[in-house]
């Protein structure tokens, strides 16, 4: 069967300091982040068809529903009968309605699984929004995609697809998902992968897209925002990797550089040997022991050098775009 690749993979490593930022504990005075339950409601709606659940969700979030329906089914909202009448199809569909199912009882309201992605967007919110004060807070939602989508954000909004988040052993996901996708299909990952969508949206990459270094230094600058959001990620389960792959990146760090450097790859512009460097797959490519995304991982580590090098703030780390400058400044040699 086929096997669905994620739109999103992404990569975070902790810690409490940095960007000139000093650490913030507890997070004391965190801001509250309300995640909206749109799945819970539209679910009440496939599962009654009650037409006061239906105008309270037009009512209620237009926005989700426009941003939805595009998604899936690239169908405007304004033409409301073709609009609801496919949404009702597609979710009642078994299996889709099986899945939807179990997310709304897995993640039910006010349980700890679902309290505790509350408190990751609130951390994560608040620590990003003192290092990048200009950096707009979005509404957060939660939706169910039919294992289509990670994450969707437009404008102001940002909403999760939780259908993906249910544990690598849930049964449906066995059939669709290698074991390496698998291993980030948790709860802990969806405030995560929430907060990386919403800075990449926000500060998009702008660097020439097919050369390797500037893909590396761009997904490096999106990791050390992260980790310096001081969310309590470790890299292990940021990375999606087991104690022995992490062991694996850490050892052998200077052997991937010396091969990306011997190959003559920095500075490639050839589209396939980029995108090899930022596939989830394992990284056959470098080593039969080698994990997926080994270029974020040396991406990170230079950014992290040039961080420590040059004290710069995280406003300053995004708006440089001149990616050799910061390999050269971060003095990065394994």
């Amino acid at each position: 069967m086929f096997k669905h690749s994620l739109i999103f993979a992404f990569f975070v490593i902790f810690t409490l300091t940095g960007c000139n930022s000093k650490s913030f504990g507890m997070f004391d005075d965190t801001e509250a982040i309300r995640v909206n339950r749109f799945d819970t409601m539209l679910f009440q709606w496939i599962d009654t068809d009650d037409p006061k659940i239906l105008q309270a969700m037009f009512s209620d979030y237009p926005q989700m529903l426009a941003m939805l329906g595009n998604a899936l089914f690239k169908i405007n909202l304004d033409d409301s009968i073709a609009f609801f009448s496919q949404m009702m199809n597609y979710y009642s569909e078994p299996a889709l309605h099986s899945l939807y199912k179990d997310v709304v009882t897995f993640f039910s309201a006010n349980s700890p699984t679902f309290n505790q992605i509350e408190k990751e967007f609130s951390q994560g919110f608040t620590q990003l929004n003192r290092l990048l004060p200009s950096m707009q807070i979005p509404a957060v939602y939660v939706h169910v995609s039919g294992l289509q989508q990670n994450v969707i954000v437009a404008d102001s909004l940002l909403s999760v697809s939780i259908d993906k988040y249910l544990g690598r052993d849930y049964p449906l996901y066995q059939d669709f998902f290698y074991d390496y996708q698998l291993k980030s299909m948790t709860p802990e990952n969806v405030a995560k992968d929430g907060l990386q969508a919403w800075l990449i949206s926000e500060y998009p990459f702008e660097g020439q897209y097919n050369v390797l270094l500037d893909k590396m230094i761009y997904e490096g600058k999106i990791i050390y925002l992260l980790m310096t959001a001081g969310t309590n990620y470790s890299f292990q389960q940021i990375m999606s990797l087991t104690e022995y792959e992490y062991g694996w990146c850490l050892k052998n760090e200077s052997a991937i550089w010396k091969t990306i450097l011997q190959r003559k790859q920095l500075e490639t512009t050839d589209a396939a040997t980029v995108s090899k460097y930022f596939q989830s797959a394992p990284s056959l490519f470098i080593s039969e022991e080698a994990p997926g995304n080994i270029g974020n991982f040396i991406g990170y580590r230079i950014v992290e050098r040039y961080m420590k090098q040059t004290r710069t703030t995280c406003e300053n780390l995004l708006l440089n775009n001149n990616a050799q400058d910061i390999l050269k400044k971060s003095k990065y040699k394994p």
